[in-house]
């Protein structure tokens, strides 16, 4: 009889070890299975941050040289009378890199274009650089009447194909570090230095037309410059125009003669 009992209480001891077992195993399986799919998660979460680090690195402005974001121009405020003054910008249409293209004639022709020797320092390369890529707009007013800033500066040769937002240019014989794709006045600083700097005086020699403070291009008269950068009010400059520098979203507008024209901005920089 006792040691029935005792085969008994032996089995159900051995029963309930088993059941604690389980437990226990079952417990540690399932913190296995958390840790494991915190340690996903944070992996994952880890390999965003770099993909987005790396997208955003080149063209974003976290990986522009700071020399790109602060222009250290010196600019003197609109005086209320200009501003009451100036006459509001003409509409224009979305081009191909999503910027407003004006409506108006060319500033001036590609006829005394450089076509591949170096010009000021920046040389003209089968291969767009992009160690640096930036984007600057340009618009020029004469007289309060918009002007085109034409595709193919910078890019001896250029072949453009016609897309349903207008022209832009895919190739050409070389690409000087400063050019531009379409008509919406978008300058494309492409260069192989992280320390060069480039001016709006050396895009207007490419284009091999004239730039000061009393003529742009063709278009004779006092100049009126105006400038912005990100996250600041638009200034006027009163230097030489040819030393505006460009940079991440700059945007330098030329009126040549009156009336002025109200700034033109930017709103959507397409990705640029």
């Amino acid at each position: 009889m006792t040691s029935g009992k005792q085969s008994k209480a032996q089995r159900r001891a051995e029963t309930q070890r088993r059941a604690a077992e389980q437990r226990a195993a079952e417990l540690r399986r399932k913190r296995t299975r958390i840790g494991l799919q915190v340690g996903g998660v944070v992996v994952i979460v880890v390999l965003v941050v770099v993909l987005v680090t790396q997208l955003t690195g080149s063209g974003g402005s976290s990986g522009v040289p700071p020399q790109f974001k602060d222009p250290h121009v010196a600019l003197e405020p609109v005086p209320a009378s200009m501003s009451s003054s100036w006459v509001q910008p003409p509409s224009t249409t979305p081009g191909p890199e999503k910027v407003g293209v004006p409506s108006g004639p060319k500033l001036a022709t590609l006829l005394n274009a450089a076509t591949g020797q170096p010009v000021d320092g920046i040389q003209c390369q089968t291969n767009e650089q992009t160690k640096v890529h930036v984007h600057t707009h340009l618009t020029v007013f004469v007289n309060g009447q918009a002007r085109v800033i034409p595709y193919g500066i910078g890019i001896p040769g250029a072949s453009a194909v016609s897309t349903s937002s207008g022209p832009f240019v895919e190739s050409g014989s070389c690409f000087y570090w400063l050019h531009a794709h379409a008509n919406d006045g978008i300058i494309h600083i492409e260069s192989p230095s992280t320390t060069q700097t480039f001016t709006l005086g050396q895009f207007f020699d490419e284009w091999g037309i004239p730039l000061s403070k009393t003529q742009v291009g063709p278009a004779k008269g006092p100049v009126t410059v105006l400038f912005t950068s990100p996250g600041s009010t638009t200034g006027i400059y009163t230097g030489d125009p040819r030393n505006l520098p460009l940079g991440d979203h700059y945007e330098i507008q030329l009126d040549v003669g009156t009336p002025i024209v109200a700034p033109v901005k930017v709103t959507n920089w397409g990705g640029l």
